[in-house]
């Protein structure tokens, strides 16, 4: 990013511009907002069904599947938007507006992507927030404060991630069918390759070397272990193969991924902004 001296009240001026053009898209139209609520509700319903009558030993540290399904849930719908979040800007690029931007006498041109961070955290926390109060209704808990603070810690630092690679993305791939074909591929592999869906112990060993290093049972681990009734980030989050890690690592291992992702991005925004 182009960090030089500009006044920061026209860059948020400028960022809430966006961003708020961003949400009366969603207004228009918003499919987008219902169906990534209504999916992970749908699948806690079926998969907390077929799988209710599991082995105990199947679900280690849970009462039920559903208690296990549920951080799962948060965090592929949040990786799952922030997946997608690269799609506006593909299509402003196509459509023409991204160049009327680029040509506008900005602040600064961070606010374009400062917008798509924003918008796609907003979302994620209100679909999170749908499906830990949907959680709650069935009887699957709800974690306490310093439960809510690690669910929302993991989130910023997971959509940070993965909206940076979008937008990357965005820059490099001609059109938004090879974007849309690109996260069809990438989606539900990451899904199934994690512990989202089951634990590390019920894998082969092959897949459970691939789950122990996939970003989204990093993130999944501390969210299961928000919903504990004591909280502590020293506690063991992920039984991995290659060792333990408690929830303060996972979360560490999580931020030292988002840092990874802006510096190495960052050229590659800097030369298709400017």
């Amino acid at each position: 990013m182009e960090f030089k001296q500009y006044n920061f009240l026209f860059l948020y001026q400028e960022t809430f511009a966006l961003t708020k053009r961003l949400f009366i898209q969603l207004k228009r139209r918003p499919s987008t907002l219902v169906a990534g609520i209504l999916q992970p509700i749908i699948w806690l319903f079926l998969f907390g069904a077929l799988f209710s009558n599991a082995p105990k030993d199947f679900l280690p540290g849970v009462d039920s599947y559903g208690n296990f399904l549920g951080a799962g849930l948060i965090v592929f719908t949040a990786f799952s938007g922030a997946l997608n979040s690269g799609l506006p800007l593909m299509f402003d690029r196509e459509f023409g507006f991204l160049n009327r931007l680029l040509v506008a006498p900005l602040a600064s041109r961070l606010s374009i992507i400062l917008s798509s961070f924003l918008y796609i955290t907003i979302l994620s926390f209100v679909q999170s927030i749908a499906i830990m109060f949907i959680s709650y209704l069935l009887g699957y808990g709800f974690p306490e404060f310093l439960g809510l603070g690690i669910v929302f810690i993991t989130l910023i630092l997971l959509v940070l991630f993965v909206t940076s690679i979008s937008l990357c993305l965005a820059f490099i791939l001609p059109g938004h069918i090879e974007l849309i074909a690109l996260i069809f591929v990438v989606n539900l592999p990451l899904l199934f390759a994690s512990t989202a869906l089951a634990p590390i112990s019920f894998m082969p060993s092959w897949l459970g070397w691939v789950a122990s290093f996939n970003p989204l049972t990093i993130a999944i681990e501390p969210i299961r272990i928000s919903y504990s009734s004591s909280v502590n980030l020293d506690f063991i989050a992920l039984h991995a193969p290659y060792g333990d890690l408690t929830c303060r690592t996972c979360i560490s291992l999580l931020f030292i991924l988002t840092i990874l992702s802006l510096i190495v991005i960052n050229p590659l925004l800097n030369k298709k902004l400017n």
